[in-house]
């Protein structure tokens, strides 16, 4: 049994990126700019050995930010009971500053499909995550930050938009949001919508994380750009200028770097961790 970890209230409203085993040196030798991290649940879901040595000794230093991926909080079904026990115990000995998850689905019958799915936004739809974020946040004891997706497609059957549904369910349930900026960009792009229109309407009040990350250019059937959110790359200027935008409507938050694949050294990853401290500082608090 892990000791309990020094306990942060929150993440400062400060550049964090998200945590590559590789890097763990580097980060503890010279953070740079990096003040928060995140990690991934299902990373740390064993009972011992380095994974969760290492996350306690960054946990002495730094908030922690625990991004689950598994939990299929859209999914038609009832959660997995010992996926949300697992993560109550790593929640438990860690005491992240924060936990969040996505508004998408994984799950169907005893299947686990690897990939973050979207759902139509419709008042059953909204009943039923309403109901599951009830759940985890009933179960860990703390709130929950739900994040918004990528989208490549739209569901004739949405009788909502996107930032109503997330507003609604903040409402209902007080969970907080985790906006990630990339995403909007990528759905905007591929469903043909302004990206600032978006933030406009997003319910700015509840964000408690912004996200940022790089995505891959493709086209469609039609010739027509289609975006990838494949946090495999540097965040391309027009998400910063996205980022820039948001900022200066929300104000100074807890702004993460994703790079989740073809991960680089740890200077590349710093040096975009720095392109986010410029954009905070840029921001009168």
């Amino acid at each position: 049994m892990l000791d309990a970890s020094p306990k942060y209230d929150r993440l400062p409203a400060a550049p964090g990126v998200g945590y590559k085993p590789q890097h763990f040196s580097d980060i503890m030798a010279d953070p740079g700019p990096v003040a928060w991290l995140e990690v991934h649940a299902e990373n740390y879901m064993g009972d011992g050995g380095r994974p969760l040595a290492q996350l306690r000794a960054l946990s002495e230093r730094f908030a922690i930010s625990v991004h689950g991926v598994g939990l299929s909080i859209g999914g038609e079904g009832a959660l997995d009971a010992d996926h949300l026990a697992r993560l109550k115990k790593l929640v438990g000995w860690l005491q992240p500053a924060s936990f969040s998850e996505h508004l998408a689905w994984s799950t169907h019958g005893a299947e686990f499909l690897n990939d973050l799915l979207p759902l139509p936004y419709t008042n059953d739809t909204l009943t039923r995550v309403a109901s599951h974020i009830d759940q985890v946040q009933d179960v860990l004891g703390r709130q929950m930050l739900l994040e918004n997706p990528s989208s490549y497609l739209a569901f004739a059957q949405s009788t909502w938009s996107e930032t109503d549904f997330l507003a609604e369910l903040s409402r209902r349930t007080g969970c907080g949001l985790l906006l990630d900026v990339n995403n909007v960009f990528v759905s905007a792009t591929n469903l043909g919508y302004s990206p600032q229109g978006y933030i406009d309407a997003y319910p700015l009040a509840q964000v408690g994380e912004i996200h940022l990350g790089g995505h891959d250019k493709d086209e469609d059937d039609h010739g027509q750009p289609l975006l990838i959110d494949s946090h495999g790359a540097k965040v391309v200027d027009p998400v910063w200028a996205l980022l820039d935008y948001t900022l200066e409507r929300a104000g100074p938050k807890p702004t993460l770097v994703e790079w989740d694949t073809d991960v680089p050294d740890w200077p590349v990853l710093a040096a975009e961790a720095g392109r986010a401290a410029d954009a905070l500082a840029r921001i009168a608090v």
